[in-house]
């Protein structure tokens, strides 16, 4: 993405301090990639090594430390490419170049008998002196692209000419690329993003697959595109961040993942932290989006900090860091509201049911179920319609449940699971029941656990290798692909028109490539 000029401070003091931070930055980052490249020729040295002695003695043990060196190996390549275009993206604002166009790899040949099409880019006709032009010659530029089943290669034709009069030379521009003088068509980056962050196939393994087809992508090259993909992404997952902040309304949670600790070749937990925007549940007409971060550990002051800005309700469990956000600053109201979730107390009622078919928990399940199909009744309707269904439906059903648990737990043992489920609902019975006097609110945060099952589904390829750039990593392209999914995209598809697009965009108009006004360009292109 291009800065312009109107975008640069016209204070030249301001302008100074914004050079000197700049070039601390770059000076950082160039000792980062000298790091980093150190770092890659050791895992390259012990996974030859492990991959040696494999051939001698095969075993599982031996084969899941190969399998952990290669995503170290392959977080190490994509934290190195993602540097590189930082630092080459804010040098002078110069779109960051590939390793192939740096020279450090040489342009790899793309198999033959790959079916293939031409694009002709013709010059200009003529030039200022109207005299006929001459073909003296052309630049063809090969793109690996790839249409959804199969791979392609696209030839850029660009013939070159010159003026007969006057000597002029004409050519037209090369299409910009997303990565500048790569070799990888938007198509390619888009399948191969959408392979690692939705399908969770890692990247060593992709490159086996692609093997197969006869095309050479080892890892290290997957890894270099994703992580220049993830620095031109970042500024429009943080305009999403920002769009699911501004809401009244949103939904929290989080979930471990496993992270190799450095040096030690075991795993620590890491978290990744899941914000809902969605309104859709009570007719409004905001957009649905949905923000990840990754956190290194699950302090309370990391899920505070993400919600500094955010002033509303917020639908979320009952973990303890949230707390301080509820809290009442001076004699006005809290900041942030809670609300409970019913799905939560329902579960803990559930499990004593499973363990030893309790008739008293089995009751405890229907008269909680009643509850949600009340909601089920008034899904899409407008807030005044909902808060005056649950006014008249559920609050009367909630009273009676709020007597009735206590009444059981006279009659049970004080430190059985059973009474622990009712101390937990009670504990927390005005967030629970906060849903009744609030159209807007829902009655579970089921929604945001629905956002978090794509990681839980793939949490064992999630190892990021030590490094918590990672994890900020596949938070970006789950900002994106999921956000692209509320909004009725088909997420390689979006990714393919983005990546073909972001390049040469101008900063500020990023909103233009947000998930739902592409969503509406499409609607509107179709009409």
């Amino acid at each position: 993405m291009r800065l312009t000029p109107d975008q640069l401070p016209d204070d030249i003091a301001e302008l100074k301090r914004r050079l000197i931070s700049q070039d601390a930055e770059l000076v950082a980052a160039k000792n980062g990639l000298l790091v980093s490249t150190l770092e890659i020729e050791k895992l390259k040295a012990q996974l030859g090594r492990l991959r040696r002695q494999s051939f001698d003695a095969a075993s599982e043990r031996m084969a899941r430390e190969i399998e952990q060196l290669e995503l170290r190996l392959e977080e190490a390549e994509t934290a190195q490419a993602e540097a590189a275009a930082t630092m080459t993206g804010e040098a002078g604002d110069t779109p960051p170049q590939s390793s192939e166009a740096a020279g450090k790899k040489r342009r790899r040949q793309l198999p033959a008998d790959l079916s293939s099409r031409t694009e002709l880019h013709e010059p200009p006709s003529s030039c200022d002196c109207d005299a006929v032009q001459r073909k003296v010659g052309e630049d063809i530029t090969e793109i690996l692209e790839y249409i959804p089943g199969r791979f392609e290669v696209v030839r850029h034709v660009r013939p070159a000419t010159s003026c007969r009069l006057c000597g002029a030379m004409a050519q037209a521009a090369m299409p910009a690329l997303p990565i500048p003088r790569g070799q990888a068509g938007p198509g390619l980056l888009a399948h191969i993003a959408i392979a690692k962050y939705c399908d969770h196939i890692p990247l060593y393994r992709q490159a086996e697959i692609y093997a197969r087809d006869g095309i050479d992508l080892d890892r290290g090259m997957l890894a270099d595109w994703i992580g220049r993909m993830a620095w031109l992404l970042k500024p429009l997952a943080e305009r999403i961040g920002a769009h699911v902040m501004a809401g009244r309304v949103i939904h929290a949670d989080d979930t471990p993942v496993p992270v190799l600790a450095p040096g030690k070749g075991k795993t620590r937990t890491g978290r990744i932290w899941v914000y809902l925007r969605d309104e859709r549940p009570h007719a409004a007409d905001a957009v649905p989006a949905v923000l990840y971060r990754y956190t290194p550990d699950r302090k309370g002051e990391r899920c505070r900090a993400h919600l500094a800005a955010f002033r509303g309700f917020l639908h979320a469990d009952g973990y303890a860091g949230f707390g301080e956000l509820y809290a009442v600053a001076g004699a006005g109201p809290p900041c942030v509201v809670e609300v409970g979730c019913w799905a939560h107390a329902r579960r803990k009622f559930f499990d004593v049911h499973q363990a030893n078919g309790s008739a008293i928990a089995r009751e405890a399940l229907e008269r909680i179920g009643a509850l949600f199909d009340i909601e089920r009744r008034i899904a899409g309707l407008a807030p005044e319609r909902r808060a005056a269904v649950r006014q008249s439906k559920a609050k009367p059903l909630l009273d009676i449940l709020a007597a009735w648990l206590d009444a059981q737990l006279q009659r049970i043992p004080g430190k059985s699971e059973f009474a622990g489920a009712i101390r937990y609902a009670r504990s927390r019975w005005q967030a629970l029941t906060r849903y009744c006097d609030e159209g807007r609110l829902e009655i579970s945060n089921n929604a945001v656990e629905n956002a978090i099952r794509p990681i839980a589904l793939g949490r064992k390829n999630w190892l990021f290798a030590g490094s918590d750039a990672g994890g900020e990593r596949a938070a970006i392209f789950y900002t994106i692909i999921r956000t692209a999914k509320l909004n009725g995209l088909e997420p390689e598809a979006y990714l393919r028109d983005l990546l073909t697009r972001i390049g040469e965009h101008p900063i500020n108009r990023l909103e233009e490539l947000l998930p739902w006004n592409r969503a509406q360009s499409v609607m509107r292109a179709a009409a």
